[in-house]
């Protein structure tokens, strides 16, 4: 079994700034999340969302989730 990641080895900085972004969004939109009063719908399930939804469920959190 071939275990060179040396092709690999390329996409690494294009891959950190992503992932470091992905988490600040995720942080973000749970902090927002713990602060705010009301929400639509109950805020355990908008915490799955916004956790396995990666950037995605967050993204659908800012838009679908607050109560303004």
């Amino acid at each position: 079994m071939n275990t060179d990641l040396t092709p690999f080895m390329k996409y690494i900085p294009l891959l950190i700034p992503l992932i470091l972004l992905q988490l600040a969004v995720q942080i973000w939109a749970l902090v927002d999340l713990v602060k705010r009063e009301a929400t639509n719908g109950p805020k355990w399930l908008w915490a799955v969302i916004i956790v396995l939804g990666e950037i995605f469920g967050a993204v659908i959190y800012f838009i679908a989730g607050r109560k303004e």
